[in-house]
């Protein structure tokens, strides 16, 4: 039994045996081929990255031979430009060595020039003394004495002076009384003239009550004095019941007068202090209301303009010109205008554009004399308006040559508008101007703040700058302004010159 087991154990443990020794044989032999792909792969990536390498060494070095003759070519041309420049530092290197020659010399010549000057400041120094002594011996007095002469002589001249004005207002006086009898007897003839002048030069308010006419005056009339000098108006306080005129010639002051007005009587408190607080509050809104007139004035006839020629458009609203209002007229232009550039196919948007904004001119506070139709032009060419817009504005009245249609056109808008019957007064706007020039006449001399002229011009409020004019410069001006205002124009009976120099000192609590 022994036996038989062992005849089939041995045989299957050979066969174990061999069947190992033959799996070992077989692993031993894939090992070999996969030592010989593995050898075989990795000499193949050697040769790969040897061939890699040597394109990326073959391109680096044509980089660098590019680079290297990239460099030479900037090389070459720096070095060109480095002579070129060392060339020019060359020549101007001689330049400068020949001015500074030149400007040797003339120092030479300047330093010989004020030794002379001088010499000759001492030798006329010399002569001048001379010259005096040689007077006082020959007049037989001295210099003081011939001084305290020509002050004598100037007072002499000072009252011969003043009786000649005192002479001179007797006359006027008897011409005013002869005047105002003819005007009694032709206000009954004309009184259409005299409702025109009224309606263009003063605002009427309603008072609720007599007694708001003793607030508006304050107290010993300090109340109604700061309003009108502060307005730069008149207040006409008379035995009207309920009732107070402003007058001014300036549309613009007597509206914010009247607006002032209506807010101190709305609020009931009245005092300086307040009124100049409501006069500068009011002045703000105006400035926004004439913004807003601009603004209605393009949308009303359909154009779009630059929102800053707004306000040269809205302060139009507050001009007269010969008695017109200047922004009715403006837009009555511009619809004429633009009814002509329709019927001859020409460009209506600009025709309007340059009816709108031809006098423009007008409304701008401009120093010394200017032609309203070259400002206005100037105006419109800053804020970029198209040629054909600004020629039509410059050559409205014919300074400057009509180069387009639409030139031809706005001025004949224009004729129309100012031709029509009603359209316009010569004589308030002959007044308008001669209270502007006087105005104007003020406001030249240095120091003065502002200047109004009142009493249909018969007085000129001014305030000076009270840092800048004393007392006694003061009193200085107000002659040399009332000099100036009797050479320059031509009115009649005579003007007072009101001069206010106000000291005002704040402080502030903490």
């Amino acid at each position: 039994m022994l036996t038989k087991i062992l005849g089939v154990l041995i045989p299957s443990l050979i066969g174990i045996g061999v069947g190992f020794f033959l799996r070992w044989l077989w692993a031993q032999f894939q090992l070999k081929s996969a030592e010989k792909r593995v050898s075989q792969i990795l000499e193949a990536a050697l040769r790969e990255a040897e061939t890699k390498k040597r394109e990326m060494l073959l391109e680096a070095k044509d980089k660098l031979l590019e680079e290297r003759r990239q460099l030479e070519k900037e090389f070459r041309e720096r070095s060109v430009e480095l002579q070129q420049n060392q060339r020019r530092l060359m020549q101007k290197e001689d330049l400068l060595d020949k001015r500074m020659e030149t400007l040797d010399k003339k120092e030479q010549e300047l330093e010989q020039e004020r030794r002379l000057l001088k010499q000759k400041a001492e030798e006329l120094q010399q002569a001048h003394e001379k010259h005096l002594k040689e007077l006082e011996r020959i007049a037989q007095m001295t210099a003081e004495q011939a001084k305290q002469m020509l002050i004598n002589e100037m007072l002499e001249e000072a009252k011969k002076d003043s009786i000649t004005m005192i002479k001179k207002m007797e006359d006027e006086a008897k011409d005013q009384a002869e005047s105002r009898a003819r005007e009694i007897i032709l206000s009954a003839i004309q009184r259409n003239a005299a409702e025109v002048t009224a309606e263009k030069a003063i605002s009427t308010i309603t008072l609720p009550n007599d007694e708001m006419k003793g607030r508006i005056i304050g107290r010993e009339g300090r109340n109604i004095r700061s309003f009108e000098a502060i307005a730069g108006v008149d207040l006409i306080i008379d035995d009207t019941p309920e009732v107070v005129v402003i007058s001014s010639f300036d549309p613009y002051r007597r509206e914010v007068a009247k607006r002032a007005l209506e807010v101190l009587m709305q609020d009931g408190r009245i005092h300086p202090a307040r009124i100049e607080e409501v006069i500068q509050k009011i002045t703000k809104e105006m400035e926004q209301n004439i913004v807003d007139a601009g603004k209605q004035a393009c949308i009303d006839l359909k154009i779009i303009l630059p929102r800053e020629l707004y306000p040269y458009i809205g302060r139009l609203k507050y001009r007269t010109s010969y008695g017109q209002n200047v922004y009715d007229h403006v837009i009555e232009v511009a619809n004429i205008a633009g009814m002509i550039a329709g019927e001859l196919r020409v460009n209506v948007e600009y025709a309007k554009m340059a009816g709108l904004l031809h006098d423009i001119g007008k409304g701008i506070k401009t120093l010394g004399e200017g032609v309203h139709a070259t400002v206005g032009a100037d105006v419109a060419s800053k804020y970029g308006l198209p040629d054909e817009v600004v020629n039509a504005i410059a050559a409205h009245h014919g300074e400057v040559e009509a180069k387009y249609l639409t030139s031809a056109i706005v001025s004949a808008a224009d004729a129309i508008s100012a031709s029509r019957p009603g359209a316009r007064r010569e004589s308030f706007e002959n007044y308008i101007k001669r209270l502007q020039t006087l105005e104007g006449i003020a406001t030249s001399f240095e120091g003065v703040e502002k200047a109004y002229a009142i009493q249909a011009g018969r007085e000129v409020r001014i305030f000076v700058a009270s840092d800048k004019v004393d007392d006694q410069k003061a009193s200085i001006m107000a002659r040399d302004i009332a000099k100036k205002i009797e050479n320059e124009m031509k009115y009649p009976g005579q003007i007072k010159i009101t001069l206010i120099r106000e000291t005002r000192i704040i402080e502030y609590a903490r």
